[in-house]
């Protein structure tokens, strides 16, 4: 899927209608009802300050509705989570938040989010966004994004797509290139951009149970998978593949100078490589396997508080109005990240780089959220960045294994 520069800085001028959503809300005034607590006129709502502007249209029309007035706050991104967990208990907290889905452990253990019902409108959603938003069998969020990473392909060196990770770096070969491929890695290692290929290898961290629920107690990483993928990581930092040196701005360079032909990376860097003059094409992630290399997807939703006063208004307006295409649509122009609503979605993969995206996606599984996923980040980056220098790859990924077991046990 190629794109040039001005088809995808003309996402900023995609057609979204005007917001009219007075007959979306359910029947009845939600600041009326008795449930949820004593119920108040207004609703706080804390957002990330770049979106903003993106809900001003739901929140006067949720407001010209129901009479209930909703106040957005911008937040700064890197404050607001523990912010609500701090402020949440003491009732000086929002009604909503804006959050990322792998907060869900943290927020369900300190007791702070309420479940929010979606009734007939999950259907609409993505199965990866919906995956993403449940917590031990219970929908706590809804969802507005989904991201992952792909492969970024400069269309002008390589014209078609890699079949295999192998051929993706043959491809690049021949083109002459001394790196065909980068992709951010650093000191500690990157888990979270090779996660595709451990998945290949049929290796993802935890097992699941009959609901798709991760199960902390079935390490799948340390199935024989696991190990085969060590082995395999260890040869590609062998043969230069990897490399420990290649950080993210690095990648981002080489990538740019068109010394790389192939950057695996999210959407995030997708401007500054057309703002670079590359032909972009987006890739699905060529696999090591027959298997295919499935990225973590990340999803972002609102989140009810547990301490609302009137958490019915909070779960009609976010289910009636934020989960509107028009607004998940305004949403992707504050964010350009793949909207969470399928129709909506479908909407912006007119453009063939959030179509690319959102082709990556559909393979994509949910990054963990149970609390037990912070004992595998404290020690897999570190384990693979030691295979990759040319640490035995299996004594070191069973000692990756034993350390994660211990931490989680």
């Amino acid at each position: 899927m190629k794109v040039n520069k001005k088809s995808w800085l003309a996402l900023g001028g995609l057609a979204v209608a005007s917001i009219v959503l007075a007959g979306c809300a359910g029947s009845g005034t939600p600041a009326d009802s008795d449930e949820g607590g004593d119920a108040s006129t207004e609703l706080t709502v804390w957002v990330d300050t770049e979106r903003v502007d993106a809900l001003k249209d739901a929140a006067e029309a949720y407001t010209e509705k129901t009479g209930v007035e909703v106040d957005l706050v911008g937040k700064d991104v890197d404050n607001i989570k523990n912010d609500f967990i701090q402020q949440a208990p003491t009732g000086r907290g929002p009604d909503v938040v804006m959050g990322a889905h792998d907060w869900l452990g943290e927020l369900s253990s300190n007791g702070v989010v309420a479940p929010i019902e979606l009734g007939d409108t999950a259907a609409d959603y993505a199965p990866v966004a919906l995956q993403a938003s449940t917590y031990e069998g219970t929908t706590y969020m809804l969802p507005y994004a989904v991201e992952n990473i792909a492969v970024l392909r400069n269309a002008d060196l390589i014209p078609e797509a890699a079949a295999s990770f192998d051929d993706m770096i043959a491809k690049g070969t021949a083109a002459g290139l001394a790196t065909p491929f980068v992709v951010e890695q650093g000191v500690e290692g990157n888990p979270y951009h090779l996660y595709p290929y451990q998945t290949a290898f049929g290796a993802p961290v935890f097992g699941t149970d009959a609901e798709g629920n991760y199960d902390p107690t079935d390490l799948q990483m340390g199935n024989e998978g696991g190990f085969e993928f060590a082995t395999w990581l260890g040869a590609q930092g062998a043969a230069g593949a990897f490399n420990t040196d290649i950080d993210g701005q690095i990648a981002k360079d080489k990538f740019l100078a068109g010394e790389a032909a192939f950057w695996l990376t999210g959407p995030w860097n997708v401007g500054a490589a057309v703002d670079g003059g590359i032909n972009v094409a987006i890739d699905v992630i060529p696999s090591p396997t027959d298997a295919p290399a499935q990225p973590f997807a990340g999803v972002k939703g609102f989140f009810v508080s547990s301490e609302s006063d009137n958490k019915v208004a909070a779960n009609d307006f976010l289910v009636n109005y934020i989960g509107t295409e028009d607004v998940q649509l305004s949403l992707f122009e504050a964010g350009n990240v793949l909207p969470a609503l399928t129709a909506a979605a479908d909407a912006a993969a007119s453009d063939p780089i959030v179509a690319g995206f959102q082709a990556v996606g559909a393979e994509a599984v949910p990054m963990p959220a149970i609390p037990q996923m912070g004992a595998v980040w404290e020690f897999w980056g570190v384990a693979e960045a030691a295979i990759i220098n040319g640490a035995d790859p299996t004594a070191t990924w069973q000692k990756l294994v034993d350390d994660v077991t211990t931490a989680i046990q």
